[in-house]
Order: structure tokens, then sequence, then C-alpha cells
């Protein structure tokens, strides 16, 4: 007798609009830390500019990425074959994001220990590190998910990922960590620009611009590749939606345009890129006008619009497989047990919102802006 009230392929549907948020979430929070990290050395000229600049996010990047290990976490527990195949077989990539996302609290907390310029010179360009690399490489991993990721399964159903590190390096790829980098500078530059005075507001809204600018022309010509040059997967066949997981239970064949047929299927699923382009113009404008709160909004909208956008292609498909497409993975046949998504589920509804409010207390408690200190003041408590 099945107790569960939410039938399987419901809660595989919530489990992939919860897995979208949380990505979501770790890009808007996260991604202006990791943009700030980018843009310190042309925001900010001299060493009491990078300390103010960098007194903006110290407070909330630890809360930041925690969206980043709550989605790990439910990657693992709610997709665990999506968590094999990608972890494995982007290890090394995996491996640099850990390792320059573990300079970013070592540049924060080293860079003031000595009032030397060298000295600082080194963590600030570790910061800077911190937030190129994770950046770059999350959007070249989104560009290799949509070509598919080289990988199948052996006879003992353990996935065996084929391709190489630099393989991920492709052209589309790179767009794709183009367009990661482009708007992660521009959702930080237009929170410097929220956050600080002087001139380096003046530099962080004219370099949040150019940013938007790019994003625009990034995205686009990523919808025009896809549309034109990109294959897509498709099932030949009306999968299984309610079965036992196994990705061996279908067959799948590559398609050009294969990736736009939601938005004939569901043309309200237009409003992903569409929001996605409006955000960045709207972020230009609004940045323009100097409305800082408004336009770091729209920013946040277009980061949502653009995660947003690759979920809606590629549904139901979350990790396809380039070399043995019927082994792709899909929202049908990646997933935990019925019990599994309805137990974390119910874990998440209490405390999702948890996260959130203490989030929005924290953000609210230090949403004055930072004063200027110079590192020898910064230093005075440390000593």
């Amino acid at each position: 007798m099945n107790v569960i009230p939410l039938d399987y392929p419901t809660l595989r549907i919530i489990w992939w609009l919860l897995l979208g948020v949380l990505l979501a979430g770790f890009a808007v929070t996260d991604g202006f830390d990791l943009g700030i990290g980018m843009m310190l050395h042309r925001v900010a000229r001299t060493n009491t500019e990078r300390n103010t600049v960098l007194n903006t996010i110290k407070a909330v990047w630890e809360g930041n990425q925690v969206w980043l290990i709550v989605g790990a976490g439910s990657i693992f527990a709610a997709w665990p074959d999506i968590y094999a195949v990608s972890f494995s077989g982007f290890y090394f990539a995996m491996l640099l994001v850990l390792l320059a996302l573990i300079l970013r609290p070592v540049g924060f907390k080293y860079r003031d220990k000595i009032n030397h310029p060298a000295w600082q010179a080194v963590w600030d360009a570790c910061i800077f590190v911190a937030g190129f690399v994770p950046t770059l490489i999350f959007g070249v991993a989104v560009g290799n998910v949509l070509q598919g990721v080289p990988f199948h399964y052996d006879e003992a159903m353990l996935p065996i990922y084929t391709g190489s590190f630099w393989a991920l390096l492709n052209p589309f790829a790179l767009l794709a960590g183009a367009l990661s980098i482009s708007m992660l500078c521009m959702h930080g530059c237009i929170y410097l620009a929220l956050k600080t005075d002087g001139i380096i507001r003046v530099r962080a809204a004219r370099y949040s611009k150019t940013a938007a600018f790019l994003t625009v022309i990034f995205f686009a010509m990523a919808g025009i590749w896809v549309d034109t040059s990109l294959s897509g997967f498709v099932f030949s066949s009306t999968p299984a939606m309610s079965g036992v997981s196994n990705p061996l239970h279908k067959t799948v064949i590559l398609q050009p345009g294969a990736w736009l047929a939601n938005y004939n299927t569901y043309p309200w699923s237009l409003m992903a890129p569409a929001m996605g382009l409006a955000g960045a113009i709207l972020a230009m404008v609004l940045v323009r006008a100097k409305h800082y709160l408004s336009a770091w909004l729209a920013s946040a909208c277009s980061i949502i619009g653009i995660i947003a956008t690759v979920g809606v292609s590629m549904f139901p498909f979350i990790l396809p497989s380039s070399t043995h497409p019927g082994m792709s993975l899909t929202v049908w046949d990646a997933s935990s047990s019925q019990l599994t998504l309805f137990t974390m589920l119910i874990v998440t509804l209490i405390f999702l919102p948890v996260i959130l409010l203490y989030t929005g207390w924290v953000y609210h408690i230090m949403r004055r802006k930072p004063l200027e200190k110079t590192s020898l003041e910064n230093n005075s408590n440390n000593y």
C-alpha cells in the first residue's frame, strides 16, 4: 500500500524544479561575490579602495556559499546517477573549482596581515582567481552538458566517462563560459554600485553596463548557435515516467533543433529566455538612471532567466550522453526512490524557508555601506 501522497512523476518534477531553484539561488547570491572578485582590480585601484570593495562582501560571502553546498548535497541525494557521472567525469575541473574556492577565504584573511603592497597584491590575485576559475568552469560545464557528455554504463551499471579535461574547452563551452563571466561581473558591479560611493561607484556602474551588454550579446549568440548548429536529444518513443530509475530503458536520438522543441510545445516557456535578455537590458537602463537596487534585481532576474532557459530547453534531459544517447540521464530515470524524494521534500519545506529568512535578516543587518578603512586600521584588532 502506497502511503506517499504525491506520485512518483510529480515528485521528480518537483525535485527538477528545486534543483533549478538551488542553482539559481547560488548564482544570484554567491554570483555577485565571484563577480566582485573578478572585477577587483578594475573597480579599485588603491589598497584603500580594495579594502572598501572587499568589505562589501566579507560579511555575506560565506552564507552565500550555503546554496552551493545544499545544491551539491541535493544532487547527491535526489539525483545520485547525475552526481556520480558529473562529479567523476568533471573530476579535474571540479578539483580546480574547489582549490579556487579555497583561495577566497584565505585571501580575505591573509591580505591584511601584512601592510605591504607586494603581499597584498598576491592575495588580491588569489581573490581574482577564486572568482574567475569557478565562474568559467561552471559556464563551461553547462556548455558541455548542452552538447552531451561522453559517458556510458558498463555491464555492472557503473558510469564510465570517456572524455578528457581539455575536450571540455570546446568553442561552444567557452562561449557559455564567457556568458557566465559576463553575467556575474554585471551582477557584482551593480552590487558594488549599490553598496559604495564616489569613484568606486562610478567605475562599477561603467563596467556593469559593459558586462550587461556582453551578457546580452553572448546569450543571443548561444541561442543562435543552439538553433542553427547544435543538435539536441529527443526520445524516439514515449518514455516511462513512473517506473524505477534505470537509464537503459529508453531510446534516444540526436536531432537538430531538439533543444528548441519545448518552446513550441509549451509557449509559456519562452518567458525564460525573454527574462534573461530583458533583465540584462533593463539592468543597463536602470544603472544609467542610477537606480542601483532596481538594477541589481533586474540583474538577478537575468541570471535566473538564463539558468531557466537551459533547464527548459533540455527538459526532461538533465545529463545527456554524446557517445551513447540511449544512456542519457533524464528526470524520469535518474532520480532516487519515491520515498527518498518525498522525505527530502518534507525536510526542504522545513529548512529552506529558514535559510531564506536567515539570509534576508543578514542582508538587512548589513544593508549599510561599508566604511573606508586602510589596511593598517583593519589590522589594529588582529595583533
